[in-house]
């Protein structure tokens, strides 16, 4: 039950920055595990692997061995910010694909750290998620931005808060068929007050604070509840529009003059929100290539600065 909760507590009740259908999905999913039976839909079927604690550990110590020697050899660090953004990673559902705020920073920071990486890349592909958080992570992001390049990449779909997380890069790549954009912000009430009396339970809320009852989903939404969620979702659009408008070096009128619409590849370019076409892999292979040559030309200054520092003590 008290997943449930927390779960109710990330779809309803707050400004989500998300594309509408992922949110109907969400809330297609609430109505069957929450047995609301408002929407019936068809069982899936999930096949899982499971491994014994050693044979997960020499996996997970191959794969970032792996990942180790591409590093050193490409000097490019890719980083997945795949499916449902959350702001903790307590909130991912190990069944489901999943991004959290908190987990993306920490992978960020360790990047920036490690000498050995010179470019980041945000492999990015999500619906967006949860607003609360998420203009933090930005604006992290786009100062860590200025320590190492930070690119961006649509792979394929990077809308609501996930393109919030992507105009925060120093570049953003689409490809022909990648899209960004729904710059808004939606919420969603659920209320299931005429499913409680069909059942026949009647709840009873005593409260203090004017305030400590709305949004309730035991009863129908009062004009108070109303204008509560409206100021929510208004101050995060403010917020939205004025963060990509500052990130993307646009008015916030343009921003706004969107209207929350989708682009795809050279339109997304057009109207600002993105700032070159390629294909994932080739903008991947392009950096590494960038990098190569950096350190080839590094190399080669350094290789000078002893051989100038040999002629002098000859000289000597």
């Amino acid at each position: 039950m008290k997943h449930y909760i927390r779960a109710s507590g990330l779809l309803f009740n707050q400004p989500l920055l998300l594309a509408p259908d992922m949110l109907d999905l969400g809330v297609r999913w609430a109505n069957q595990a929450m047995n609301l039976n408002i929407i019936n839909l068809a069982p899936g079927v999930a096949k899982l692997g499971f491994y014994d604690d050693d044979e997960a550990q020499d996996r997970a110590n191959l794969e970032a061995e792996r990942e180790r020697v591409a590093l050193e050899a490409t000097g490019v660090q890719v980083l997945p910010v795949h499916g449902f953004l959350v702001s903790r990673g307590a909130h991912i559902n190990a069944c489901e694909t999943m991004t959290s705020y908190e987990g993306l920073r920490q992978q960020l920071r360790a990047a920036i750290a490690d000498p050995l990486v010179e470019r980041i890349v945000l492999d990015i592909d999500t619906p967006g998620g949860s607003a609360v958080g998420a203009f933090e992570l930005a604006a992290d992001i786009r100062a860590m931005s200025l320590i190492k390049p930070i690119t961006g990449i649509v792979n394929f779909m990077a809308y609501s808060g996930g393109y919030l997380i992507g105009a925060a890069c120093s570049e953003l790549v689409v490809s022909q068929t990648s899209g960004v954009g729904s710059v808004g912000v939606i919420a969603s009430h659920m209320e299931r007050s005429k499913q409680l009396e069909t059942a026949g339970v009647k709840v009873t809320t005593v409260y203090a604070g004017a305030h400590k009852n709305d949004l309730s989903p035991n009863e129908p939404l009062t004009e108070q509840s109303i204008r509560v969620l409206n100021d929510l979702v208004q101050e995060s659009y403010q917020l939205f529009t004025g963060a990509v408008a500052d990130y993307r070096g646009m008015s916030i009128q343009a921003v706004r003059a969107t209207e929350a619409g989708l682009y795809r590849g050279q339109a997304a370019i057009a109207i600002g929100f993105a700032d070159r076409l390629q294909t994932p892999q080739d903008a991947v292979d392009d950096l590494a290539r960038a990098v190569a040559q950096s350190r080839m030309q590094r190399r080669g200054s350094r290789i000078g600065l002893r051989a100038s520092a040999m002629n002098i003590q000859a000289t000597l």
